[in-house]
């Protein structure tokens, strides 16, 4: 029987600060049959289903319990948040472009938002851990690519980067007008698998330029000129 899992399993995914992979279940469960491990999770995920203040979610591969959506607005009223923690209009343009065409470059990034440099905007998103270099572009100047990480998935409420909207229904949920280019059609990337860092690895391009990957130590940014102040 499950049943006396089912409290373990709260009391892990509540605790955890960070998304609980089955994985990790299993290994902090070990000794208990993983089919039992299973059936006590899908008992509690029913068992979240029924209204109330809390949902469990599946985020970046692992499951945490959340306030609902709804609530939001009242659950912030805790937590006095500083306008420092907020991005600018300008980084989650950016963010949003990498998101929809990564792995890509500064200057392939500044092109789409019509704008003549991202080097600022790219180095608060690198500090934010939203973002981070995966390799160089193999043509002339070898410019780094950049692609969401872990932490985006997470901050965003995604499984995998294949749960991202509809770019229409993005703009929506941002308030403002996302550049026409990422609505146009393209091959989306597989599912970026993550590094013992909680980073993604290089993606395929689908342009048919190649990616040389770049060890974990590499600069973030070969931009050292902000053009826009992010706050």
């Amino acid at each position: 029987m499950s049943d006396h899992l089912k409290p373990i399993l709260e009391a892990l995914i509540f605790a955890s600060p960070e998304p609980l992979t089955p994985k990790t279940l299993y290994k902090l469960l070990d000794g208990e049959p993983r089919e039992d491990v299973d059936a006590a999770l899908a008992a509690l995920k029913a068992d979240y289903e029924r209204p109330g203040g809390l949902q469990i979610v599946e985020v970046a591969g692992g499951y945490q319990i959340v306030t609902r959506p709804e609530l939001h607005e009242w659950v912030r009223k805790i937590f006095h948040e500083r306008t420092t923690s907020k991005l600018s209009v300008q980084a989650l343009e950016t963010l949003a472009v990498i998101a929809y065409k990564q792995p890509v470059t500064a200057a392939e990034i500044a092109e789409i938002r019509g704008v003549s440099s991202s080097g600022g905007v790219l180095a608060t998103l690198v500090e934010r851990r939203l973002i981070k270099t995966v390799g160089r572009k193999q043509v002339v100047g070898r410019p780094f690519m950049y692609a969401t990480t872990r932490d985006f998935l997470e901050r965003f409420g995604l499984n995998d980067i294949t749960d991202l909207p509809k770019v229409e229904e993005m703009s929506d949920a941002l308030g403002f007008e996302l550049p026409a280019a990422l609505a146009e059609p393209s091959v989306m990337p597989a599912p970026l698998p993550f590094d013992a860092e909680g980073a993604p690895e290089a993606a395929p391009r689908q342009d048919g330029g190649s990616v040389e990957e770049v060890a974990p130590d590499e600069p973030a940014s070969d931009e050292s000129t902000p053009d826009e102040t992010v706050h």
